[in-house]
Parts: structure tokens; C-alpha cells; sequence
């Protein structure tokens, strides 16, 4: 499948998440972009799942006791100032499951993109808004060449007899990362430089069509945005 078809899929999913109405049909579109999400290897992937789940788990956890939307009362706690009394509802549970798994699904759906797409063909089939795409495609490549950097760097002080244990010894990773980090975006611009980057009468390679499956995959975004806005 091309990179914008299973873009365009990814976004649909994400949009039909968050226009859907119902709890079932939002964890429905959670777990399959959970299965795809663990389609990619496991040292990439845990990151982008740890950091999306726990952030859908906090707001399933604390909607019930910053909402006040009524219902039955299934736990009466105490009464704290500006907040009230943080009473926990049959509807506040539910609406902190339904917001934790919209969540959850626009992450996963990231977190599909930058595991599974390739960028690089990405940017190279975008015929317009190309450096909008490139920085895009930069942004996402961002924590995992970080985290590439920190384990060759780990390797390097191990085999030079330190180890970086604990909280200070990865902190004085920090300024080794960042001062990489910039000599890396110095290096990408002088090469985009000397290719002619951004210059009239660039020419690209010649794109394969667009076959049946990636037609059926912007068929079937444009679908889901269309089920998740009126039936979903």
C-alpha cells in the first residue's frame, strides 16, 4: 500500500474515533489500531504504547472526579475546595471510558503512522506541500533516532568501563544528545542544500500507480468518516 493511502486510512480511523457516539464502536477502532500497532518491533514500538495507554488510562482515571455530570453515585468522597465534592457517577465512569478510548485511539493511530509508514516515500509521492510533509516526517523520526543515540552512547560509556545507572548517570546523557542532535540538523540541511532542496525545476522519480488496494484504502477512509459521523 502507498504511504498516503495508509495515511489517509490512519486519519480516517482517528476521525471516525472521534466522531463516533458510541463507547463500542471508539474501542472497536482502538483495538485494531492496537493489532497494527503491534505489527512493529517491540524496541519502537513501547514507547509510542506506554505514553499513548497511560495517557487514555489518566483520563479514564481522573474524568469521574473532575466532572459533574450526574447519574448514580457509586463513591461520595470528601468535599474539596473549587472542586467540590468529588462524587464518582454511572455517567462520569462511563464518559472517562469513552474520552480514554478516543484517545487512545488518535494515538495509536500516530503511533501506527510513524511505526509502519515509510516516510520517505511519504514525501517523495506528495506532489504539493512537500515541506509542510518533510518537517512532519522530521518531527516523527525525532524520538526514535533520540533513542538510537542514547543506546549507542550507553554501549560507548559501558565499553569504556562507566555505566550510566540510575536517574544522574542518564542525565549526563542530556548535553551529548542534544549536541548530536544539532550537529545532525546541520548535516540534513547542508545535504538538502547541495541537492538543490526547495530550488525551481526540481525534478523526482517517477511514482508507481496507484493500484486497486490503495484506491480500496481511500475508499474506505472516506467511509469510516462518513460511518463515524452518522452511524457509528
Amino acid at each position: 500500500m502507498r504511504p498516503a493511502a495508509a495515511v489517509a486510512l490512519l486519519g480516517a480511523l482517528a476521525a471516525a474515533a472521534l466522531l463516533a457516539e458510541h463507547t463500542i464502536s471508539v474501542a472497536s477502532i482502538a483495538a485494531v489500531l492496537l493489532v497494527a500497532c503491534l505489527r512493529a518491533p517491540a524496541k519502537r514500538r513501547w514507547p509510542y504504547l506506554v505514553g499513548t495507554l497511560f495517557s487514555a488510562a489518566m483520563v479514564v482515571v481522573v474524568t469521574p472526579f473532575v466532572a459533574q455530570l450526574g447519574g448514580k453515585v457509586v463513591w461520595s468522597g470528601p468535599s474539596v475546595p473549587v472542586l467540590g465534592r468529588l462524587d464518582v457517577t454511572t455517567t462520569e465512569l462511563a464518559n472517562g471510558l469513552y474520552n480514554g478510548l478516543r484517545l487512545a485511539a488518535v494515538g495509536l493511530a500516530f503511533s501506527a503512522y510513524a511505526l509502519l509508514v515509510d516516510h520517505d516515500r511519504l514525501v517523495q509521492s506528495v506532489g504539493y506541500a512537500r515541506r509542510a510533509v518533510l518537517a512532519i516526517a522530521l518531527a516523527t523520526r525525532f524520538v526514535p533516532t533520540l533513542e538510537r543515540d542514547a543506546s549507542g552512547l550507553v554501549e560507548a560509556t559501558r565499553g569504556r568501563g562507566l555505566d550510566p545507572a540510575g536517574a544522574r548517570g542518564r542525565a549526563r546523557l542530556l548535553s551529548p544528545l542534544l549536541a548530536g542532535s544539532l550537529e545532525r540538523s546541520l548535516n540534513l540541511a547542508e545535504a538538502m542544500e547541495a541537492r538543490g532542496y526547495g530550488r525551481p525545476g526540481a525534478t523526482r522519480l517517477p511514482q508507481p500507480q496507484w493500484n486497486a488496494l490503495d484506491r480500496a484504502a481511500l475508499a474506505a477512509a472516506v467511509l469510516l468518516v462518513a460511518l463515524g459521523a452518522l452511524w457509528l
